[in-house]
């Protein structure tokens, strides 16, 4: 069995605002193998991109915080790090695609001397050499007539074709690890399945290992090896692809599936969106968060907050329906679980 590349453990992170201190991450933990796709999915709010910062320490150092926990790469602390040392990690070994390509390109340099850049500081090479690389990146990206586009300005791409260089940037010096945040979220579907396509082909040739973090349950159903989902701060469900879409054990996993159109459904049947809105962390409270939407709460999600039950395997559920204290006839028909009582 493969050892983790990338744990990250208990982590905490806050943010001082006017309101008070609130904490957006709240004991996540989650482990990362090399060459595999961990697929973090939720509604915006729930942590995702401050869990993926976090790991790159590209949140603000004025007003945030890592209470709690740590994130280890290859047996290195990110959080105990110099900020030398991890400038050096960036890029080079774990490497990050931002949701929106336009404002992840500096707009007044050629798409060619950005690419090169991380060659040059990372690997040390002449700047011929790094030219002659990130043409082949360009062309391994899909953009046609690469060495001529090595001149243009962002602006002079496309949406899809944006992407794909920031893409050809984050892979140019082959890092192990890709955080990619929401990386199809500006696209049409045509070019979504052709940036997908794409990074599962440069996974395969790479070795990469891949966090997505993503809203869209089509994309993960693509993707993903493993998936983990986040509500409030918490990762409240965790476990292989077929588990969370085949056998979910937490009402808001299912929530998100039932709210997902299917090709296969009747057109006649509603689709169900989870009733209410996510909690304001400033002011969340005791028990579990899922709580006050929740169609199956009882007394006790009020009161006391679920830990992580194994269901089978690798397959974790944060829920007080799932706990083995909780008696068998409480549990609803469409979260039946295996696991023994």
């Amino acid at each position: 069995m493969k050892s983790n590349i990338l744990s990250v453990d208990n982590l905490h992170v806050s943010f001082k605002t006017q309101a008070g201190r609130v904490t957006a991450v709240r004991g996540v933990t989650f482990g990362l193998k090399k060459g595999e796709t961990l697929a973090i999915v939720g509604e915006s709010g729930s942590g995702k991109s401050v869990t993926a910062r976090s790991i790159m320490r590209l949140l603000p150092k004025n007003n945030t915080e890592v209470t709690k926990g740590d994130i280890v790469y290859e047996d290195r602390s990110l959080l105990n790090v110099s900020i030398k040392d991890m400038q050096e990690i960036r890029g080079a070994e774990i490497s990050m695609v931002f949701q929106d390509p336009m404002t992840s390109l500096n707009p007044t340099m050629k798409v060619g001397k950005q690419i090169m850049e991380g060659l040059q500081k990372h690997q040390k090479l002449s700047k011929a050499q790094a030219r002659e690389r990130a043409l082949e990146m360009l062309q391994l990206v899909g953009i046609p007539s690469a060495e001529a586009r090595l001149e243009d300005y962002p602006h002079n791409f496309s949406g899809g074709m944006r992407q794909r260089v920031v893409i050809a940037m984050a892979l140019v010096c082959n890092p192990k690890v890709l955080i990619a945040d929401e990386p199809t979220t500006a696209l049409d579907v045509t070019i979504q399945a052709q940036i997908l396509d794409l990074m599962k082909d440069l996974q395969k040739k790479m070795d990469t290992a891949i966090i997505l973090i993503t809203h869209d349950l089509g994309v993960v159903a693509n993707m993903a090896d493993r998936v983990a989902v986040m509500y409030a701060g918490k990762i409240v469900e965790q476990g292989t692809l077929d588990e969370i879409f085949y056998n979910p054990q937490h009402p808001y996993t299912l929530g998100l599936l039932k709210s997902m159109p299917k090709l296969n459904d009747d057109r006649t049947v509603p689709l169900l969106p989870i009733p209410g809105s996510p909690p304001d962390l400033a002011t969340i409270g005791e028990g579990c968060a899922f709580a006050a939407r929740c169609p199956h709460t009882m007394k006790v999600c009020h009161s006391f907050t679920p830990e992580d039950t194994v269901v089978d395997g690798e397959h974790t559920v944060a829920c007080w329906l799932q706990d083995t204290r909780t008696p068998k006839e409480y549990l609803p028909k469409e979260l039946e679980t295996s696991q023994s009582r």
